[in-house]
C-alpha cells in the first residue's frame, strides 16, 4: 500500500510549483482603438513661414486654436491631428552681416509661444524663397544669381543660433539643414556647388567640403539628443565618407544607430516625395571633382531605405505628375514607400493635389495613423505580488503600426499609483522606445521596486514622456497608445489595467 502513496505524494510534490508558479503571473490583454488620435513628434505637420526682414511673431492663442482639434489645411480635403509646426525663417537681411539681437529675441519669442502651445516645431532658415526666371540653361529656367549667402556668413550665423537652439532644444523636433541654396535645399546655390544646368553639372569636391563644414557646424549647435535632416541621401554620404564618397556607401548600422555620434544624428527630409522616378532629383548622384553627374536611383534608394530605420525621415509632395504610381494601392503605392522609408511627418498643405487623392482614392484615413509610430498592446504579464525593495519582472507584448519609430529619445516609466491614497511610485525602465521599430515588440525587463513603497493595491501605468523637465509634465507631449481604456488625458499615462498587491 505504500507505493501508491509515495507515487502520490511524489506527483503532488511535482504539481504544485507549477500551480503556485502560474498563480503567481497574471495576463492582461487589450482592445485596440483604431481611432486618430494627435500624438508627438509625428503625423501631418502644419507649414508656417517669416522673413527676417518683416518678421511676423508667432502668437500662442492662434496656435492653440489652431491645433486644438483636427482641422483642414489650405485646400485639404482631409482633416489632421497636428502635433507638428514647420516654422521657416528667410534671412533676407542678413546675407552680409551678422543676424541682429532683434531677430534672435523674435526666434526666441516664437519658440517660447510654440512650448506655451504644446507643440514641437520643425525648423529651417534660408536666405532666399523665391525663384528669378530668365533665358538660362536650367531646364526649369530658374536662374543666377539665386540669393543665398556665403559661407563665412552662413556659419557665423550659425554661431549666433547655437546658444538659442540649445536653450530651446525641449521643443525642436528637428532642424533641417537649410541654409544652402533656394528654399534652404541644398541645390541651387551661389556659393556652394551648381549642380544645375546653370552650373558646371557637378559638385566639386572642394564645395562638398564646404557643404560639410556647415553640417558639421549645425550637428554641433544642437543638442547631442537631436538630429539634422539633410535633403537628399547623398548629402550624409559625402559627409559620412568625404567628397570622393560613391553611391553605394554603407548606411547606417544597427550599431551606430542612437550613439550620439554624428552620423547617427543626420536625419533626411524629401520635399518631392513621390513625384516622378527620383523625386525631382532625391535620388541622384551630383558628381565631384573626379566624377560626373549621373543618375543612382536605385542605389539611393537602397542606401535610404536602410539608413532610415534609425533616423527621423519627413518632407512634403510636391507634383502630382506621377499619379497613379504616387495613389494608393492598388494602382500606386504611396504606403509601400512611406513605410520602405520610416517616414515620420509629411507637410498637411502642399502639395494637396497629392494628398487630396490619397483621400479620395481611400487610403489617407490609414497614412494619418501610420506616419511615424502607433503603438497599440497586445498582451502583458505580470506577478500578482510584489515586494518593497525586490524585483519585478515583466512581459509587455506590443506592435508598432506605424510606418517608423520615434527618433528622438525619451523616457520609460512604470508609475504604481497606490490605490487608497493616489500616491505615486514612478520607476525608469532600460527599455528604447526608438528601437520599438515597425511590427511586434516583445518587452520583456526587470526593475526593482522602490524600498519605501508602502504595501498596498497599486494600479499600474505605463508613462512615456519627453525626456525634458520643462515639458516632461505636459501630456501634450506624452506618447498614447492606441487602446481603449487605457489613456489618462489629465496625467499624459497609460493605464495597463492590472492591480498590483505589495506586500
Amino acid at each position: 500500500m505504500r507505493t501508491p502513496i509515495l507515487s502520490f505524494t511524489l506527483l503532488l510534490s511535482l504539481w504544485l510549483p507549477v500551480q503556485r508558479s502560474q498563480a503567481q503571473e497574471v495576463s492582461v490583454s487589450y482592445t485596440s482603438d483604431t481611432s486618430d488620435f494627435p500624438n508627438p513628434e509625428r503625423g501631418f505637420y502644419v507649414p508656417s513661414g517669416t522673413a527676417a526682414g518683416h518678421f511676423v511673431l508667432l502668437e500662442t492663442s492662434k496656435l492653440k486654436n489652431q491645433f486644438a482639434g483636427a482641422h483642414r489645411y489650405a485646400n485639404a480635403r482631409y482633416a489632421v491631428y497636428a502635433t507638428l509646426l514647420m516654422r521657416e525663417y528667410t534671412l533676407d537681411v542678413f546675407r552680409e552681416k551678422p543676424l541682429s539681437q532683434d531677430f534672435l529675441d523674435a526666434v526666441d519669442r516664437d519658440l517660447a509661444s510654440v512650448r506655451e502651445s504644446g507643440l514641437k516645431v520643425i525648423l529651417r532658415f534660408a536666405y532666399i524663397n523665391k525663384t528669378k526666371t530668365g533665358d538660362c540653361p536650367d531646364e526649369y529656367k530658374i536662374c543666377p544669381p539665386y540669393g543665398d549667402a556665403p559661407k563665412s556668413i552662413v556659419l557665423e550665423h550659425i554661431a549666433q543660433l547655437k546658444p538659442l537652439f540649445k536653450k530651446n532644444a525641449d521643443v525642436i523636433a528637428i532642424l533641417q539643414e537649410g541654409f544652402i541654396g533656394i528654399w534652404g535645399e541644398n541645390y541651387f546655390t551661389d556659393y556652394f556647388g551648381d549642380a544645375s544646368g546653370n552650373g558646371p553639372g557637378r559638385i566639386p569636391d572642394a564645395s562638398w567640403k564646404d557643404r560639410n563644414e556647415v553640417l558639421h557646424a549645425l550637428l554641433d549647435a544642437l543638442p547631442e539628443d537631436r538630429m539634422v535632416q539633410v535633403r537628399t541621401p547623398q548629402i550624409k554620404q559625402k559627409y559620412a565618407y568625404g567628397p570622393e564618397a560613391g553611391v553605394d556607401s554603407k548606411p547606417l548600422s544597427a550599431e551606430e544607430a542612437f550613439s550620439r555620434s554624428e552620423l547617427s544624428r543626420i536625419g533626411f527630409h524629401n520635399d518631392c516625395f513621390l513625384s516622378g522616378p527620383t523625386d525631382y532629383g532625391t535620388y541622384y548622384d551630383y558628381g565631384s571633382s573626379a566624377s560626373p553627374r549621373q543618375e543612382a536611383n536605385e542605389a539611393m534608394r537602397k542606401y535610404l531605405r536602410e539608413d532610415s530605420r534609425y533616423v527621423a525621415v519627413g518632407g512634403e509632395t510636391c507634383d502630382d505628375a506621377y499619379s497613379p504610381q504616387n495613389d494608393c494601392a492598388p494602382a500606386g503605392h504611396a504606403e509601400a514607400e512611406m513605410a520602405a522609408v520610416h517616414l515620420s511627418f509629411l507637410n498637411c498643405a502642399y502639395n494637396n493635389d497629392v494628398n487630396n487623392d490619397w483621400d479620395s482614392l481611400g487610403c489617407m484615413n490609414s497614412i494619418r495613423k501610420r506616419l511615424g509610430y502607433r503603438f497599440t498592446l497586445s498582451e502583458c504579464r505580470f506577478p500578482v505580488t510584489g515586494s518593497a525593495g525586490h524585483d519585478f519582472s515583466f512581459t509587455i507584448r506590443l506592435q508598432n503600426d506605424g510606418y517608423a519609430s520615434p527618433y528622438n529619445p525619451r523616457p520609460v516609466l512604470l508609475i504604481f499609483r497606490n490605490r487608497e491614497n493616489g500616491m505615486e511610485f514612478a520607476v525608469a525602465c532600460k527599455a528604447d522606445v526608438r528601437t520599438w521599430f515597425s511590427g511586434a515588440t516583445e518587452w520583456k525587463e526587470t526593475i526593482r521596486l522602490p524600498a519605501l513603497m508602502p504595501a498596498g493595491e497599486y494600479d499600474l501605468l505605463l508613462d512615456l514622456p519627453d525626456k525634458y523637465p520643462s515639458i516632461a509634465k505636459n501630456p501634450a507631449y506624452s506618447i498614447r497608445l492606441a487602446n481603449k481604456d487605457c489613456w489618462e488625458n489629465n496625467t499624459g499615462f497609460n493605464k495597463l489595467n492590472f492591480i498590483l498587491s505589495v506586500k
